[in-house]
């Protein structure tokens, strides 16, 4: 019973703090909504057993994604009048989107309320059901599919230092620090004790 009042509270909230997103004014405001609405959508994900998905939403996406947008949203200088004038612009636009969807969800409930479709026959459960998905999961990308997954952070690690390389090229006019001069550098080189008289000012 409580699994049953604690999904409908849930998902209420998630579908209110997804409007409000919307429907805010303040771009910050829908950020912060946002947020509200992941933490609600990792508590579903609690719900249903699927607590690795559940972190994930908390983690990657309310602690990195929209902490960013947070960010992003507070530096710019936003002109809410242009905003506002470039939403109604693009209002018919936006209404044909939100038809194409409706429909789309209508004809997808048809569709499963027909009848699920037979693609193959029976499916074994993924995981037992004394065991959690956190650990099936680690289980499983560290022997079936261990050799992809190290492949994955390979290819993550040659893109970061890609990336790297890119940022640090010489450019003419931009500063670039010699990290190997600064070390060498000894304290008697760059420190200087001068005896001040009174009165005068400081020579740089």
């Amino acid at each position: 019973m409580i699994q049953v009042i604690s999904f409908y509270i849930f998902a209420a909230i998630l579908l209110a703090s997804a409007a409000m997103v919307i429907f805010a004014r303040n771009p910050v405001h829908s950020v912060l909504w946002l947020i509200v609405a992941f933490f609600n959508a990792a508590a579903l994900m609690v719900l249903v057993g699927a607590e690795f998905i559940a972190m994930l939403l908390v983690i990657v996406y309310v602690g990195a994604v929209a902490v960013l947008f947070l960010f992003v949203v507070m530096m710019l200088d936003i002109d809410f009048a242009e905003l506002r004038a470039g939403f109604m612009s693009n209002l018919p636009l936006g209404l044909l989107l939100a038809i194409v969807l409706v429909v789309e969800l209508i004809l997808g409930i048809g569709a499963f309320r027909a009848g699920a479709v037979e693609l193959g026959g029976a499916i074994a459960a993924a995981t037992p059901a004394d065991k959690p998905n956190i650990e099936a999961m680690g289980a499983l990308l560290y022997t079936k599919y261990v050799f992809l997954f190290e492949t994955a952070g390979l290819i993550l690690l040659v893109a970061m230092v890609g990336a790297i390389v890119l940022t640090h090229r010489q450019r003419k006019g931009i500063f670039v620090q010699d990290i190997s001069s600064q070390n060498q550098r000894r304290p008697q080189d760059s420190v200087r004790n001068v005896n001040q008289p009174v009165g005068q000012g400081v020579e740089l």
